[in-house]
């Protein structure tokens, strides 16, 4: 089964964490290999930059979201239609 969630790359500076929205296997380990980015998540400067479009294929073709990566979608619709 596919999952689409937050994967940390590399190390962070000073407390400055971002990670990337990918696709990846369900089984597989935080950072291992995976499918396909869909976009990045920095929480210091509140910036989400996302393909819709692409998150919105994967779950048509049965991907499941973790929690936060469906809520962070969420809230970026909201922000795009305003």
């Amino acid at each position: 089964m596919l999952r689409i969630r937050l994967l940390k790359p590399g190390k962070s500076v000073k407390r400055r964490h971002h990670w990337k929205i990918v696709v990846i296997e369900s089984k597989s380990a935080r950072d291992s290999k995976f499918i396909k980015q869909l976009g990045y998540y920095d929480p210091s400067r509140e910036l989400l930059k996302c393909d819709i479009e692409a998150y919105q294929d994967w779950v048509k073709k049965g991907a499941q979201p973790t929690s936060t990566v469906a809520s962070l979608f969420k809230k970026y619709k909201k922000e795009v239609k305003k």
